[in-house]
């Protein structure tokens, strides 16, 4: 069973799909239209890059090279996720690229040598898929969840500094919200996989399917790229966390306001 291929000319009549939300924005006079066209064409441009750039990966299939993709791909992650926090790079951005490296490099190595195990598991065409798509959901998990730590501290600081008043040490004032941030975070992960298979067909499966693979292999491609992209984001939120928090602690046990970006316009 071959792939059926999409002319260009195919996929530029994709395009008029966009007369949809566009028409919606353009009637209800939402103000995004130009950044919905710029996303788009940066989708665009991104795409086809990294199409041509990953053919010649493939091809190569040099661990050094594959190595430096996967590094590329976590410090962009990482930047997108400071920028979508509102907060400062310098005070986050180390801390952060340790956590996404550990978040990452865990279940990848775990797919590869314990669930696959082959002679091919460490080729390009397994380790970058695999690492795009728990990047790809740690991104929206860390955004989601150290946003929420730093502004519950922030709006709830009263509380925290009385449970400091009160004899608590550090980590003790800070783990209610660690652990309210690492819900928010991994809520959508669980609610994903508890609907899965019913609500949607995820990107692995339809993957294999398209490719021409059995279902049946198909769905324990899926099942085991969901267990690890769990685990690679519950890894990378709780590391994210006690990576950065610290580094935003005054001496006095305040939290550093410093640490939010300055509002835009």
């Amino acid at each position: 069973m071959s792939i059926i291929d999409i002319t260009p000319l195919r996929l530029a009549s994709a395009y008029l799909l966009l007369a949809i939300p566009l028409g919606i924005m353009l009637w209800l006079r939402m103000p995004m239209l130009g950044q919905t066209l710029t996303a788009v064409v940066r989708m665009t441009v991104q795409l086809l890059f990294v199409g041509f750039y990953l053919q010649f990966i493939f091809d190569l299939n040099n661990p050094w090279i594959t190595g430096a993709w996967v590094l590329v791909m976590i410090g962009v992650a990482d930047v997108s996720i400071v920028n979508g926090c509102r907060l400062r790079f310098a005070r986050l951005g180390l801390g952060l690229f340790v956590a996404l490296l550990g978040g990452t490099v865990v279940p990848l190595l775990a797919f590869a040598f314990v669930i696959l195990q082959g002679s091919s598991a460490l080729d390009a065409q397994y380790l970058i898929p695999i690492s795009g798509m728990v990047l790809g959901n740690c991104l929206r998990a860390d955004i989601v969840g150290i946003r929420t730590f730093y502004e519950s501290l922030k709006r709830e600081e009263k509380a925290y500094l009385l449970s400091l008043a009160q004899g608590a040490n550090l980590r003790e004032a800070l783990l209610p919200f660690v652990r309210n941030a690492c819900q928010a975070a991994l809520a959508p992960t669980v609610a994903t996989i508890s609907t899965i298979g019913l609500v949607s067909l995820p990107g692995m499966m339809t993957g294999v399917i398209l490719g021409g693979g059995n279902p049946m292999t198909a769905i324990k491609y899926q099942i085991a790229i969901m267990i690890a992209i769990f685990a690679g984001t519950a890894l990378t939120v709780i590391l994210a966390i006690r990576l950065t928090a610290f580094r935003n602690i005054t001496g006095r046990g305040t939290l550093d306001k410093a640490v939010f970006a300055a509002a835009r316009g």
